[in-house]
């Protein structure tokens, strides 16, 4: 009894720590040419399900030395005792903020709009794939230690790992869907998306003790993270109607002038 309410107490841990991975791979995916972008999800979350069980098993053999400080800076101005985990989480921000801000650059440039249209079309499956399973490795630092702890059980994990990539397929499709159909909020879905790398960026900051001028890096609240999230959203929902009023407005006024 005990192990199915630590499975189901994963299993919702997972689905709340996930909307950032979910985010990403919806994004990723349509890079990807229309008819492959639901192969692409699954074989990237299928892919990346295998390789975080393999992961899990790791952390439960190594924990200490993936814990354990590689290399340590120590100048006048910066300080960071750097391990494996807070290494990959930064590395993986960094990437993140980057994808978002090419993105962002390339939608505001009608110049290049129908060049990386073209661009996208012609991204590797292999390639987008790739990265799926990459970023999903780097999300899943987090939500395996929180969920060693919860339970040391390997097997209540490993379900709990199964059945939240199933859930992920198939939210994964349904956030796809929702940005093709409403594509004004793909650019929400990239501030978002820098706002996650951001928090990755904090959290590997602080795992590794970094700071500048002796003032250290925080890590960014879940909490924080959803607050932000909600303020975008709902910034954007009054903006669209907003636009929608003044489109209304300007309607009637040309048709009082007509």
């Amino acid at each position: 009894m005990e192990n199915l309410v630590d499975l189901l107490m994963l299993i919702l841990l997972q689905a709340v720590l996930g909307f950032d991975n979910l985010l990403y791979i919806s994004l990723e995916s349509k890079r990807a040419p229309l008819e492959k972008q639901k192969a692409v999800r699954i074989w990237g979350i299928g892919l990346a399900v295998v390789l975080r069980i393999g992961l899990l098993f790791l952390l439960l053999k190594m924990m200490h030395s993936f814990q354990s400080t590689w290399f340590k800076l120590d100048t006048s101005f910066v300080y960071a005792e750097v391990n494996f985990a807070s290494l990959i989480t930064l590395i993986g921000g960094v990437f993140i903020i980057y994808t978002a801000v090419k993105e962002i650059i390339h939608m505001l440039s009608y110049e290049e709009a129908h060049a990386h249209d073209q661009q996208k079309k012609q991204a590797s499956m292999a390639k987008i794939v790739a990265l799926i399973v990459m970023m999903n490795l780097v999300f899943s630092f987090d939500s395996i230690l929180s969920a060693m702890a919860i339970t040391k059980v390997a097997w209540v994990m490993t379900i709990a790992i199964v059945i939240s990539g199933i859930l992920m397929i198939v939210m994964a499709d349904k956030v796809s869907s929702f940005l093709q159909k409403n594509r004004l909020y793909e650019v929400l879905g990239l501030f978002i998306l820098f706002i996650v790398g951001v928090l990755l960026i904090s959290e590997g900051g602080h795992k590794a003790h970094l700071s500048f001028f002796g003032y250290p890096v925080e890590a960014m609240s879940k909490t924080t993270f959803y607050f932000v999230i909600a303020v975008l959203v709902l910034i954007d929902i009054i903006q669209g109607r907003y636009q929608k009023k003044l489109m209304a407005e300007k309607k009637r006024l040309h048709g009082d002038i007509a």
